[in-house]
């Protein structure tokens, strides 16, 4: 685990001093110093993890798009590197609760980018977030983990350039065929940060009369108050970062 950390950490710094990336890190006081902590992200570029673990200085395990899992010699560099595929959409995410619960339990950070592939697809503006999926919301409900935290981020691009990967989205989509934003022609695009700033929430602390009202008709509620709050959150970083 060691290694792997050790590993992902030389070739994040490695990769953006190559490129002349500059990376701003602020409200860093808000990075929780013990228990599991579920970092969700927004996401628009396959920089994000690499900016992220620079900024946390430490392991984070990310889940990623179930493709990456599917594609010989892709499948093993993101394993190698401690993330994990997610399952693929008709599994309802077996895998993801599982393997994420087992790494709270050992109080490390998760990594999780709740807009899926859609901003990196789209290539969204820097300052918008896209809708949020919910699943980080309920692990962090349903997980038996005593001390742990939600912690909201937000890259914030202030330079940026828009290139092509030349990977032919068609062929992600034999790789995935479930994702219908690969079902299109054209290359997939990648946006390359010249300068950004990674921005801390305020993190959230999972309580025990949280998990009470996770049941019934009130969990939808709740489920939903949750993401609404990370989102927010991170969008009100945006503003702030994206200058």
């Amino acid at each position: 685990m060691g290694g792997q950390a050790n590993n992902l950490l030389l070739i994040s710094r490695l990769f953006l001093a190559a490129i002349g990336s500059r990376t701003f890190v602020y409200h860093a006081d808000r990075i929780p110093s013990e228990g599991g902590i579920i970092v969700v992200s927004n996401h628009r570029s396959f920089m994000d993890p690499l900016l992220l673990t620079v900024a946390v200085n430490r392991q984070i395990k990310f889940a990623c798009h179930h493709y990456m899992g599917q594609v010989p010699l892709l499948r093993e560099m993101v394993t190698g590197l401690g993330c994990f595929p997610l399952d693929n959409s008709s599994r309802r995410q077996q895998d993801f609760f599982r393997q994420a619960t087992k790494l709270l339990q050992a109080e490390e950070m998760v990594g999780v980018f709740p807009e899926g592939a859609a901003p990196i697809v789209r290539c969204t503006p820097p300052n918008l977030i896209s809708d949020f999926q919910r699943g980080f919301a309920h692990l962090a409900l349903r997980s038996p983990v005593a001390n742990l935290a939600i912690l909201p981020v937000a890259i914030a691009s202030s330079d940026e350039q828009l290139i092509s990967s030349r990977i032919p989205l068609k062929l992600l989509s034999f790789f995935d065929p479930s994702e219908p934003l690969f079902n299109q022609p054209g290359w997939h695009p990648a946006i390359v940060y010249q300068r950004s700033n990674i921005m801390f929430g305020r993190p959230f602390w999972v309580k025990p009369s949280h998990r009470q009202q996770y049941h019934g008709k009130y969990a939808k509620q709740l489920v939903n108050n949750l993401t609404d709050y990370v989102s927010q959150e991170i969008a009100n970083l945006l503003i702030e970062g994206c200058i």
